[in-house]
């Protein structure tokens, strides 16, 4: 098989990572997730969007901490099992390399594959689409544009 051709192929699976919050299931490319750490609480500011619960410290960064429920116009709060996934930034700012975005567990790794099909689901702001799973349902967030409403708030 040429170079070309093997080029052009796309893969047929892909590994997911499937981030718990407290009222959904995210479903990330594993790629997408550079860290999971320990919650701590936020160093908060007043005066802020409800959404942004303020910056933790990771290596020697200080990164925007969200709360994907609230900023999609639900409601979280920190459970027993919170955590807070490191997120690998892709809008293309070069001063912004990751966001933190607070999660209710351990994510677990899935394989998705071409088959897999999409859900008859009500999509909330920043969800762009909805997979069936074999234990439910998992929403395909707006990663650019979570981070293109951190810019518009001007936290980065």
């Amino acid at each position: 098989m040429s170079q070309a051709v093997v080029a052009n192929q796309t893969p047929s699976q892909l590994t997911a990572l499937l981030l718990p919050l407290s009222d959904r299931t995210l479903a990330l490319p594993n790629v997408a997730v550079a860290e999971l750490i320990p919650y701590r609480p936020p160093r908060a500011s007043e005066n802020m969007p409800d959404w942004f619960l303020g910056q933790v410290p990771w290596r020697d960064l200080n990164l925007p901490l969200l709360s994907f429920e609230i900023a999609s116009g639900g409601r979280t709060q920190v459970g027993p099992n919170a955590r807070v996934a490191i997120l690998n930034a892709l809008g293309g700012r070069p001063h912004v390399k990751f966001i933190a975005l607070l999660v209710q567990g351990i994510p677990r790794s899935t394989r998705v594959d071409s088959e897999l099909g999409r859900a008859r689901a009500e999509l909330a702001p920043l969800e762009l689409d909805a997979i069936t799973l074999v234990d439910g349902v998992a929403k395909i967030p707006d990663l650019v544009a979570l981070e293109q409403k951190l810019a518009d708030a001007g936290l980065i």
